[in-house]
């Protein structure tokens, strides 16, 4: 395993996430499969796009809020940029994000690069989990943060203390049940030592 092919978000109705992530920006991205397995509070996961200026952060958040998100960080100026943070109506937690702080042209609505954080319990024990799996670590900041270098993907995975990245969103931490996540990539399917579940890629469903 050397990327992630495909993410698939677990929702309640997909007819109407669908609706919301063409609003968003996000028709092909990301896949969707119908689900009513049970879920309460944090997932355990963000999703982030990362852009080139504010400008399209807040064209990404107003399109988002319009087609019915709720906010949960505004966006705002950072020591590491701009960026602000919302909540899809199937629960999914996005992250809107620019390391520039001022703009340099027009809003052109579009993202460099989806990030996917997972909130691990042991950062370091996950990561060796994901290196035995094939993956290089391209950036690491000890047991608190874990980049791996997937430029081959559509997808960018990292790991990230499941407390911090709650308090990075702005969730509490607490949640119980599915994560209501499915990741494609590999030969064969597994789970994670935080309970996230990875498929073949080729058994991934069209969305």
């Amino acid at each position: 395993m050397t990327s992630i092919e495909t993410v698939t978000l677990e929702v309640a109705d997909t007819t109407a996430a669908h609706r919301f992530y063409t609003a968003f920006g996000l028709g092909t991205q990301v896949r969707l499969r119908a689900s009513e397995a049970p879920t309460t509070g944090f997932r355990g996961f963000s999703l982030s796009l990362t852009v080139s200026q504010p400008a399209t952060v807040n064209s990404f958040i107003d399109a988002a809020l319009d087609a019915g998100a709720t906010p949960l960080k505004p966006a705002s100026k950072s020591l590491w940029g701009y960026g602000g943070v919302i909540q899809a109506p199937d629960g999914t937690i996005w992250k809107i994000a620019s390391s520039a702080k001022k703009d340099t042209g027009p809003d052109t609505r579009q993202f460099d690069r989806i990030v996917l954080l997972l909130g691990a319990a042991d950062v370091a024990a996950s990561r060796q989990f994901y290196v035995d799996r094939g993956l290089t670590v391209a950036k690491s900041f000890g047991r608190k943060y874990v980049e791996f270098a997937t430029d081959a993907s559509p997808v960018k995975l990292a790991l990230y203390g499941r407390r911090a990245l709650a308090k990075d969103v702005g969730v509490p931490a607490d949640g119980t049940g599915s994560h209501r996540l499915v990741l494609g990539g590999g030969a064969e399917p597994f789970t994670d030592p935080d309970g996230f579940a990875w498929e073949a890629a080729s058994l991934t469903p069209a969305p």
